[in-house]
């Protein structure tokens, strides 16, 4: 006869066994959804996808931009509709990013090439990027860029 811990034992091992590896999910952390927002935002950029972009801003997003001046939420959709500018690559690295509960700050650098208004275009600029987390989901609310020059 099989004692009542054998048995526990038996049916905790049958059941690890039967989760499969294709069921278990990776559990994301907030890092790594941050960068995909970061990645996802600037590949809308790209197709011009106003409405992706209207789902991560939120109604008070403010954006310092390089040349120092400000734009609101629907300055930032327009700049995204903008036909005259296209982006032939684009590449984010550098991220750094810290959470604060339902804060966070994400620091990456984009290295962008392509044609602004008809005339070549080939920068670096710097972000701070800062979201918060509400209902279930992370919406950016400001953005600051400085451009970065090569030294003379």
């Amino acid at each position: 006869m099989i004692s009542r811990a054998a048995f526990v034992g038996l049916f905790v091992a049958a059941s690890a066994l039967s989760v499969s590896p294709a069921n278990a999910q990776r559990v994301r952390s907030d890092q790594d959804i941050l960068m995909q927002l970061e990645h996802d935002w600037d590949a809308a950029f790209h197709r011009h996808d106003v409405a992706f972009i209207e789902t991560i801003l939120a109604d008070e997003f403010v954006a310092t931009y390089d040349n120092g001046v400000r734009g609101d939420r629907a300055r930032e959709l327009a700049l995204a509709a903008d036909l005259g500018q296209q982006i032939e690559s684009s590449r984010l690295d550098e991220f750094i990013v810290k959470t604060y509960r339902d804060t966070a700050v994400v620091w990456f650098s984009l290295h962008l090439v392509g044609t602004s208004q008809g005339r070549p275009l080939e920068m670096t600029l710097r972000y701070t990027d800062t979201w918060v987390f509400r209902e279930g989901r992370w919406q950016c609310v400001a953005s600051h860029s400085t451009r970065l020059f090569e030294p003379q």
